[in-house]
């Protein structure tokens, strides 16, 4: 797709990749998969296609990169190009030009929001429909992909309600206005899943004669000793044990080792260490190897920055005491501190809920550590003043259930597609 972007200083064509997988039989229909992020393009789902194509049987697939991601147009379309010096991924003194660029180019940069993208989406809705009239089309996002998905429905237009039959959101966003679960809290909510898992290790027999004494106790006398001696930090990635925890929590698989990591590293240790480390490149080689699977740095900040950030004042010093007793935490926070990169104007949509949508299904995992399981049931609970929304609950799902709960997914996406999905359900990873 293309059409015009306006500039500062002149009229430019925005192009948005597609990528279509159409069905080896006779198309029953179609659905569009909207990615997460907001930075994310569309090839960190194409690790997901066996998985999708086994959720919706006979379906054409529609994988678009978002404006800003992959190969449609980018916000620093040199320094993000594929052929750059750091590939898609922002390097070296591509951080200077491109920042520069996005203040000379101001108007350009808030043209990257949530609604403009929302529109886009609208527009490959309406391409797929007249392609086969006849074919119901399904909409599935993840994470920053539901929000907008639900920005699409928000919209003062016709094609996106009429000609979308149902709905799939993974992981769903909390509502925009939820201070308890906005971005800045993150390292709050991840804390709150990394306790979850101390507390499960003391549950178990086996767990709880391994570590001798209470989990979170040994981690917080751990993390004292590590403040006396840097120097123990320096075989951790980024040397700062609290956020690489909070990482493990995406990866069952890491996450079950946080417990014997502790127990190991208390002891002066490092054999656990390496072959986290070694499951932990393992994990994130599922993802596949595409030039443009890096996420694009500037539209996370131009998106966050805009509208995602319900405390824009806060500082480092603020954040540094909020999370100085926790024992978990992540990135997120500390990089909406100062965030001053162009910013749009929030729109009318901004904390809104939409007045119409297609039967909606809900899939969230209550060990989920970017969005969190209650701030997903308040949003459910917001949304079913305006349509019928059903929620699966898989339980110890972390974040992105079509990944790591693909049989709970399939099994979900089925029957809710099929109509014998009837009232809400629980799920096993």
């Amino acid at each position: 797709m293309s059409y015009q972007l306006d500039s500062d200083s002149s009229k430019e064509n925005i192009t948005l990749f597609v990528r279509q997988f159409s069905s080896a039989k006779k198309t029953k229909a179609a659905v569009i998969l909207v990615t997460g992020g907001p930075g994310e393009s569309g090839a960190s789902m194409y690790s997901q296609l066996e998985t999708i194509r086994r959720s919706f049987p006979d379906t054409d697939i529609f994988i678009p990169d978002h404006r800003g991601t992959g190969f449609s147009t980018r916000i620093c379309a040199a320094e993000e190009a594929v052929e750059s010096a750091g590939g898609a991924r922002l390097e070296g003194a591509e951080w200077g030009s491109c920042f520069a660029s996005m203040h000379q180019e101001a108007k350009r940069t808030r043209q990257f929001s949530i609604t403009n993208a929302a529109h886009d989406l609208d527009k490959l809705i309406a391409l797929v429909h007249a392609e086969n009239t006849q074919r119901p089309i399904y909409l599935y996002g993840v994470s920053y992909g539901t929000q907008l998905i639900l920005r699409l429905f928000q919209l003062d237009i016709k094609i996106g309600v009429a000609s979308v039959k149902g709905v799939i959101l993974d992981s769903l966003v909390p509502m925009q206005t939820a201070e308890t679960w906005d971005l800045t809290h993150r390292s709050h909510v991840v804390d709150m899943i990394g306790r979850k898992v101390l507390a499960e290790c003391d549950a178990d027999k086996k767990c709880h004669a391994m570590m001798e004494t209470p989990s979170e106790q040994v981690l917080v006398q751990l993390l004292r000793q590590l403040q006396g001696h840097p120097e123990l930090l320096t075989k951790i990635p980024g040397k700062n044990l609290k956020l690489f925890l909070g990482r493990l929590l995406d990866f069952p698989i890491l996450r079950d080792r946080i417990p014997y990591l502790i127990k190991d590293l208390a002891n002066g240790q490092e054999n656990e260490l390496k072959k986290v480390l070694v499951q932990m490149e393992k994990a994130y080689s599922v993802l596949g190897d595409f030039p443009q699977l890096a996420p694009s740095i500037p539209l996370v900040s131009t998106i966050n920055g805009s509208e995602n950030n319900l405390r824009p004042t806060l500082t480092e010093a603020q954040l540094h005491q909020e999370e100085e007793e926790l024992l978990f935490t992540d990135a997120i926070p500390g990089l909406m501190l100062d965030m001053t990169l162009p910013k749009y104007e929030k729109d009318t949509y901004y904390g809104k809920e939409p007045q119409r949508f297609p039967p909606t299904l809900v899939l969230m995992g209550d060990m989920d550590p970017k969005t969190h399981f209650d701030g997903a049931v308040e949003h459910v609970q917001a949304l079913r003043k305006n349509g019928m929304v059903r929620i699966v609950k898989v339980k110890r799902a972390p974040h992105f259930i079509a990944m790591f709960a693909p049989e709970c997914f399939s099994q979900s996406t089925r029957a809710f597609i099929t109509g014998k999905l009837k009232h809400d359900r629980v799920c096993e990873l």
